[in-house]
């Protein structure tokens, strides 16, 4: 019987296993995971699990008897060293792993800043694993004077947990304004107003120089006064974890290419999640979310079993900050007008993005009703004309 091997116990990971397991595959199946504890959500981190309101047990996306039961070999706190493709095995501290098809699930890791600029001085913090959250969890205390570096959700997420447990909160953007890279000025300016409105200061177009320590720590900008804060979070985005792939010789471009059906450039190899570059409407794109996670993984489950199925990729994504729940719908990317929806309360609102007349993606506020249409009419590429979505008189139900 054939062995698959899965390097990586994130998200995607563990949905490929269990998925390989629901659609038959009776062979070996080992799930090698670098943190030595169940592969568990990330989203909670910074959020639920960090304000204490979820227990660690309850990160985890199976209890360990599932494994069991399913005989998944679960390889914890370990790192594989090398792929070695020509022979199909995997090294992994020493140790060699055959495999007949192996899946790669490494996800990614946090943009750092360098040694030069105080990124290696005590008291600075990335938020990804559950060792990073547990670490600077301590800090998080009324009075302590919180930096974070980097105005996009990372950095908007925490800048709200922080607020909220009565921390001074200071966010530098170098960017003339916060989500610059991943929203229009309409949402940034309302995330800016939410977020002043709870004490959090934010500077933006703050060019950081370095931090030095020295009673906490000092930020020096390049224009603007300096920061002193106790401790900092870097919010920088991420890189994707494809270092063991290219060292192995599969092709990598910013994450591990990969075709429709997950494949990567060597016939035995797969990929799925956040490391991966897949095509999508004619351009290759990186998708770091929990849902392409999960379904990309399922469907590279599939493919890995003969199904040969194409993965379309439905992005939406999802932002919790104070008491405004932010949903997405599609990808904005090359959007040239902005068309603001007014919600059923005063508290709620969506934007529309248009290119031309297409519709491309919503960003709903408070507004679940205007997420779920338009995350249908997007998937059903069906655009409706700017005046009607700008009417709040009009049932954009009517077009579906």
């Amino acid at each position: 019987m054939s062995h698959i091997a899965i390097i990586g116990g994130g998200q995607a990971g563990a949905a490929l296993a269990a998925r390989l397991r629901q659609l038959g595959h009776d062979g070996k199946l080992t799930l090698i995971c670098g943190e030595d504890v169940l592969p568990y959500q990330r989203p909670p981190l910074s959020k639920k699990y960090l304000m204490k309101e979820m227990a660690r047990e309850q990160l985890y996306l199976r209890p360990e008897r599932f494994y069991l039961d399913h005989e998944i070999t679960l390889i914890r706190g370990r790192q594989v060293s090398a792929i070695r493709p020509g022979s199909r095995q995997i090294e992994l501290a020493g140790d060699i792993i055959s495999y007949d098809k192996l899946a790669l699930t490494t996800g990614a890791s946090p943009r750092l800043l360098p040694a030069a600029m105080g990124g290696d001085l005590p008291g600075i913090h990335a938020v990804r694993t559950l060792a990073d959250t547990d670490r600077m969890a301590p800090e998080f205390r009324p009075g302590q004077r919180l930096l974070i570096v980097g105005g996009g959700y990372i950095g908007l997420e925490a800048a709200a947990v922080a607020a909220g447990l009565g921390l001074h909160v200071t966010l530098a953007e170098m960017a003339p304004r916060i989500l610059q890279r991943v929203a229009a000025p309409e949402t940034s300016d309302f995330f800016r107003d939410l977020h002043s409105a709870h004490g959090v200061e934010i500077r933006e177009d703050a060019r950081l120089k370095r931090l030095r320590s020295g009673n906490g720590i000092t930020a020096e900008f390049a224009d603007g006064p300096e920061c002193a804060a106790d401790f900092v979070i870097i919010g920088i985005g991420v890189l994707p974890n494809d270092d063991l792939a290219a060292a192995a010789g599969i092709a990598c471009d910013n994450g591990i290419l990969v075709d429709v059906q997950g494949r990567t450039s060597d016939s035995h190899i797969w990929a799925a999640g956040d490391c991966t570059r897949l095509p999508y409407r004619g351009a290759r794109i990186r998708l770091e979310s929990v849902q392409n996670a999960i379904d990309q993984a399922e469907a590279v489950a599939a493919n890995m079993l003969g199904h040969a199925q194409d993965y379309i990729p439905k992005p939406w994504f999802w932002s919790d900050q104070y008491d405004v729940k932010l949903q997405i719908a599609g990808l904005n990317t090359g959007y040239d007008r902005v068309v603001i929806r007014p919600g059923k309360s005063p508290e709620s609102r969506s934007h529309w993005y248009f290119r031309g007349e297409t519709l491309l993606a919503v960003d709903a506020m408070n507004d679940p009703r205007g997420y779920m249409i338009g995350k249908r009419l997007i998937e059903a590429e069906r655009s409706p004309l700017p005046d009607q979505v700008a009417d709040p008189d009009f049932d954009l139900k009517e077009l579906l």
